[in-house]
């Protein structure tokens, strides 16, 4: 090519963005010498010029190209000081991709190349590679500007009652026999009719993704014959992973995002900014690392070649530093107003929160996203807890953020196994957490409830197995959760036993039952629905395969109908998805408690008990919101784990009305209710059963 007509160009807005003159460059890097622009050839096979930024405003490097169409191929080379032990790791031979990069061409290789360092030198990551690691790693792309023009999102509305559904991107609709072949395992196959019927007849409102970001396969994995399945190895966080690409490439993300939105679904994007895939200080060099490593990563004090690796991942993303925290808040933005994105659960966010003093919920990252005029309007989850010092932080996130409770998924776990002292957790977590979260003004939908996700067991291996089936990992089931809170019914794994498998789905309905009872904001692991089993892996980030793709072939249909009818009841009745937290107030209008927990003859409980593990909860709406219901609308709900039918006084009816068994637990299917004769109901043993008011004496 013609040697480029070169300029200043401006350093405001980073990335490759392209006018009808050219092509503007801008990288941030404040310890570098000199940034270089390498060209490619449209295969990227071939390197056609390698250009001087000419311009530097402070730490940003910059420069215009005249005449550089959409399309070109590109990458950076960062030369500066390579001293390990002072935490600078410049490598010009290193090929860089650009941290803004919307889109990539080609694979990342697995060669020890991409190695900044000699690994096959005694000094290690101390010694120096000099080899070029181009044909190794992906080529940035300048984008068309036009194709990211704003997408409008979803209208979201963070409304307690949504149900948001954890899929990932792939492994949801890769087997789904009523998808289009073409499309499964793809974006375009996530949102294909066949998935969004399934969706709308579970009531979802919400889909939650596994990681979108580009990643890159660990090398570990890769030499064992696996992948990074889940996706948690982020490198790029503004190009979407185009190995779950269809026949319209990037285009066809755009249209997943768009259909959901048509369905009246929101589109959630699970987001890691709290490490990447470069790894410790063995990693290799394949964008961050090279451009500014002293920057970008947050380094051991005292020891700046090393990494402080609060997230167990090799390295810390150093979001306290101003271009780093741009770089985030960037990203976002980016994915809210040129993809639709609706809102993001935060992996590892106490990482994000991470000040020199520690865990600080008015932070930097908080008070960044506070002040955003975009960002402060989309849903934010956190996921409260890492591997650092301090780490485990449910309940303490700003009020904007709704959090993961995992003490929801282990309490259910271990009062419907029957654990001991489990009952009176229990009572705090149906009534959306609020020793965690009632206070600085938060609202009960900030608890996000879950039986299972990604991360363990699924619900069915929680009732099949009592340890984890890691073995396929090559990590000797060493690795993945020990505390399950699991209960296999006594025999481990698949059986043929009916007795033990009739145990297993009805502990699955109790579990599903609760959890869409329950105040907070339920989230449902894909698959739970149908009883998906992954054969007892609850560590499945490395399997795509069968054992990490949903079993689509062996659907429980009748549970899946029943979870569907659960999630109607939830929509249909407001007490059992108040965004008040309920403490037993007194309400004006009737004098009755928002709250009533009685044993099963109408007294009050023992809560001493350890033993307690048969009670009824009475929810009326909230004493500080008389008006959400009428006079009288109460959902009156019984817990009976024993092993023995038991007969429950219901508490009186008002005149002319009458009880109702609206979800019973010991029946698959539901949504025939019966009217009941007495005002003593037998409720099966192991079952949950849910009573609620009408007004006709022969209630359909």
């Amino acid at each position: 090519m013609t040697k480029p007509t070169l300029s200043g160009g401006s350093p405001h807005r980073l990335g490759a963005h392209h006018d009808v003159a050219g092509v503007n460059f801008a990288v941030f890097s404040a310890n570098a010498d000199k940034i270089e622009l390498c060209l490619f050839s449209p295969d990227g096979k071939r390197e056609t010029a390698r250009i001087t930024l000419p311009e530097r405003t402070g730490p940003v490097w910059h420069g215009f190209v005249a005449d550089l169409p959409v399309g070109t191929l590109y990458g950076y080379r960062a030369h500066g000081t390579y001293a390990p032990e002072h935490g600078h790791r410049f490598n010009p031979n290193k090929l860089l991709l650009d941290p803004y990069t919307r889109e990539m061409h080609g694979e990342w290789g697995n060669s020890p190349i991409t190695l900044g360092y000699d690994d096959a030198s005694s000094a290690v990551d101390l010694s120096f590679d000099t080899r070029d690691s181009a044909p190794f790693v992906p080529k940035s792309i300048v984008s068309d500007p036009a194709f990211f023009e704003g997408m409008k999102n979803g209208q979201h509305t963070k409304s307690s009652k949504d149900l948001i559904y954890e899929a990932h991107p792939k492994g949801a609709s890769q087997t789904n026999l009523d998808v289009p072949e073409a499309v499964r395992g793809t974006y375009e196959g996530l949102a294909s009719d066949a998935m969004l019927d399934h969706l709308n007849s579970l009531g979802v409102q919400a889909v939650e993704l596994l990681p979108v970001h580009s990643f890159v396969d660990d090398k570990f994995l890769n030499d064992r014959g696996l992948r990074n399945y889940w996706g948690y190895n982020s490198i790029g966080f503004f190009a979407p992973e185009p190995r779950y690409f269809g026949p319209d490439g990037l285009n066809g993300f755009r249209q997943m995002v768009q259909r959901f939105h048509d369905a009246g679904i929101e589109v959630i994007l699970d987001v890691v900014y709290n490490h990447t895939a470069e790894g410790d200080q063995r990693g290799p060099t394949l964008c961050f690392r090279g451009l500014d490593n002293a920057s970008y990563y947050r380094l051991t004090a005292g020891q700046p070649r090393y990494y402080v690796n609060d997230t167990g991942c090799g390295n810390t993303l150093n979001v306290s530093h101003p271009y780093v925290l741009r770089m985030v808040l960037d990203s976002l933005r980016f994915w809210v107003e040129c993809m639709g994105i609706d809102g993001f659960r935060f992996d590892l966010a106490t990482t994000l929160g991470r000040e020199n003093h520690g865990f600080d919920p008015n932070g930097g990252f908080f008070d960044a996203l506070r002040q955003d005029p975009i960002l402060n309007q989309v849903r934010m989850i956190a996921e409260p807890w890492d591997i650092g010092p301090g780490g485990y932080r449910l309940g303490e996130f700003p009020h904007e953020f709704g959090e993961w409770n995992d003490s929801y998924r282990d309490t259910v776990r271990r009062y419907w196994r029957g654990d001991v002292h489990s009952a009176q957790e229990l009572g705090a977590r149906l009534l959306g957490s609020a020793d965690k979260f009632d206070h600085t003004g938060r609202r009960s939908d900030a608890s996000v409830n879950f039986l299972a996700s990604h991360d363990g067991f699924t619900l069915a291996d929680a009732t099949r197995y009592s340890k984890r089936r890691n073995l396929a990992n090559t990590e000797n089931n060493g690795d993945g959760h020990g505390s399950n809170y699991s209960d296999n019914g006594g025999v481990e794994g698949e059986t043929d036993d009916e007795a033990i498998r009739s145990i297993r789905t009805r502990r699955q309905r109790n579990m599903l039952a609760t959890l869409f009872l329950s105040q907070g904001t339920p989230m449902l692991l894909a698959g739970d629905e149908f009883a998906n089993s992954q054969s007892g892996n609850n560590n499945a980030y490395c399997q795509d395969n069968d054992i990490g793709w949903l079993n689509w072939d062996k659907a429980d249909t009748d549970l899946q109908a029943f979870v569907a009818s659960l999630s109607a009841f939830r929509q249909k009745h407001i007490n059992v998805r108040q965004s008040r937290f309920l403490h037993a107030a007194i309400r004006p209008q009737d004098g009755k408690a928002d709250v009533i927990w009685t044993d099963f003859e109408g007294e009050p409980l023992e809560w001493r008990d350890p033993g307690l593990a048969n009670f009824c909860l009475a929810l009326r709406s909230s004493a500080q919101t008389p008006d959400y219901e009428p006079d009288g609308a109460v959902v009156f709900i019984v817990f009976n784990r024993a092993d023995e039918q038991g007969h429950v006084i219901l508490p009186d009816a008002p005149t002319g009305q009458y009880w109702i068994r609206a979800i019973d637990t010991n029946h698959n299917q539901q949504g025939a209710f019966c009217e009941l004769e007495t005002d003593n109901a037998i409720v099966a043993a192991q079952s949950l059963v849910a009573f609620v008011i009408s007004t006709s004496e022969q209630p359909s």
